[in-house]
């Protein structure tokens, strides 16, 4: 029986257009929570069932947690990927479709890849992360320069401010998408983002200058960037009242939204991991809530930012661990409390509370943040394009920007980390008035949920046949196949069922060790015989199910 998907408008129109294109790079920006894995898996599940198509799949994702997500994504569509993949494990397994790695693997390991993905089609998640690294954009074009078709996906435009990233075209430095969906259509066509809107916090900052000046200031005053640097940081610190205060008035936005989205969460993003850990304590101690703390120094962080995300737990605090990618459609509160202003940063972080989650009423986010200018006119170009789409249109509202919105100090990579700490010391940070773009007060005001869920209130795209698509089938791999569920495989996918029984063939083998007394070395050749596997990382999942079996036979004469 054939399947079918039911994409969004945006996402039949790129798919047509993806499809159309004679090149082989093909580069889609698309706005945070749209549906950008959708839409690239379901190219590549076209372009992989074709005659003549390429065999495999490798897709480059960010970070190691975003490994996970794709991988069981791609599961959903019938596709095999295998996100634990490294340069040294020979062959791929024969009952997989591909990879899911990251770039900074892609740098390690370009020589391999460049094997692997001769016949594979590419797609390249966040793309404008290859530009962090001069290495990461040479290792890409090494890797996958003879790949037969290669799509880059980005939540965001972005430019070449430095080194040009391969595969993708330029327009006077700016990257030229071959599709493009933004913030403002995806809220004119309901359904697919959130309005965003963004609670700014002025205050008055004291601190100790690493010249040693003292320096009062708040976010009003003209500073130059290193002082407006060290005002930031000073307002962000947990030595002053600035930050408790606007978590505390974060934490009962969170509780009242609760109230009608009982699942609801809150997003901080934090400066460095013992800001994470301080902030933490401090919503403990005032609010008498444990948040979820995910930061980079922590193995263990992709598996508790995933728990978090299913559960109804109010608070997450992470350090740039979930700054794109990661899907947490309930979170509709963040608190904006790093130093980082650069523009495509404060992007992402807003992407992170756009998702659209069905069956919840008056979606709403927002994200809190410093009254600091450079944030402001960051803000201001979001609220600014929100309201202009869910004005009603007998609004004659023509009100100018606000000036003080466009008191922009320019931003540049140097973050205010960069001064000499030890010389650095706040004094205090208190707390001032509290703005929101797009309205007037706490509740609501011009540009409310009211005009936004008119709009999205879009039930007849449901009823559209014409967003009906057909998923093709794969030809069958070796002991592949559907995701596994009830009793055989707990609702595991095949690649997670695959890691089970590797952790399972590695525990039977250290029980041989012991009570054979062989080495490691000889027990594992010996059941690689038995298999029929010349290692245990190319095994499919049916030689790992009989190694495991002989494994156990074995034990049991013994």
């Amino acid at each position: 029986m054939t399947r079918q998907i039911r994409l969004r408008p945006w996402q039949k129109a790129a798919l047509e257009r993806f499809r159309a294109s004679g090149k082989p790079d093909f580069l889609a920006v698309a706005t945070p929570g749209a549906g950008k894995t959708t839409f690239a898996l379901t190219a590549a599940l076209g372009e992989m069932a074709a005659a003549g198509g390429p065999r495999r799949l490798v897709v480059v994702a960010p970070t190691a947690h975003l490994k996970l997500q794709w991988a069981r994504a791609a599961a959903g569509f019938g596709i095999n990927l295998e996100s634990a993949w490294a340069a040294s494990d020979g062959a791929l397994p024969a009952d997989v479709h591909g990879i899911v790695t990251t770039y900074q693997q892609v740098a390690t390991s370009a020589r391999v890849l460049a094997g692997l993905a001769s016949d594979a089609m590419v797609i390249f998640d966040e793309v404008h992360h290859a530009g962090d690294e001069r290495v990461w954009g040479d290792s890409i074009r090494a890797a996958f320069a003879a790949s037969p078709r290669r799509l880059a996906l980005s939540g965001t435009p972005f430019r070449s401010d430095t080194v040009a990233i391969p595969f993708i075209t330029y327009a006077l430095e700016e990257a030229r998408p071959d599709y493009e969906y933004g913030y403002g259509a995806a809220l004119s066509d309901g359904r697919v983002v959130r309005p965003v809107y963004f609670p700014r916090t002025g205050g008055q900052m004291e601190w100790s200058a690493p010249d040693g000046a003292v320096v009062s200031a708040t976010f009003d005053d003209a500073l130059d960037r290193g002082r407006a640097n060290q005002r930031l940081r000073t307002a962000l610190s947990l030595e002053g009242d600035w930050l408790p205060t606007v978590l505390r008035s974060a934490h009962d936005r969170l509780i009242d939204i609760r109230r009608a989205h009982p699942d609801a969460g809150g997003l901080v993003i934090a400066t460095d991991q013992d800001h994470a850990r301080g902030i933490a304590d401090a919503l403990q101690w005032r609010h008498g809530i444990r948040p979820v703390v995910a930061t980079s120094d922590d193995p263990l962080a992709s598996e508790r930012i995933a728990r978090f995300a299913s559960s109804d737990q109010p608070w997450l605090v992470a350090v740039r661990m979930v700054s794109e990618g990661v899907d947490i459609p309930r979170l509709r509160v963040g608190v904006y409390a790093t130093t980082t202003t650069t523009e495509l940063f404060f992007r992402q972080a807003v992407g992170r509370l756009v998702r659209w989650t069905r069956g919840v009423p008056a979606q709403r986010s927002y994200l809190y943040i410093p009254d600091d200018a450079r944030l402001r006119a960051r803000a201001f170009q979001i609220a600014e394009v929100r309201r202009h789409t869910l004005r009603p249109p007998s609004d004659p509202s023509s009100a100018g920007p606000d000036p003080a919105a466009l008191d922009v100090i320019p931003a540049t990579n140097r973050e205010a980390g960069d001064d000499q700490l030890s010389l650095f010391s706040v004094i205090s940070a208190v707390a001032t008035d509290t703005d929101t773009h797009g309205h007037d007060d706490a509740r609501g005001g011009p540009g409310s949920d009211g005009a936004g869920e008119a709009v999205a209130d879009a039930a007849a795209e449901d009823e559209d046949p014409s967003l009906l698509v057909a998923l093709p089938a794969l030809a069958p791999l070796p002991s592949s196949g559907p995701p596994l569920s009830g009793a055989e495989g707990n609702g595991m996918t095949w690649r997670e069922h695959r890691g089970k029984l590797r952790e399972a063939n590695s525990e039977a083998a250290r029980s041989l060790v012991h009570r054979t007394g062989w080495p490691h070395a000889k027990v594992n050749a010996e059941l690689n015989r038995l298999a029929g596997v010349r290692r245990i990382t190319e095994a499919t999942v049916e030689q790992l199910q009989r190694r495991l079996t002989h494994a156990e036979r074995w034990y049991a004469r013994l």
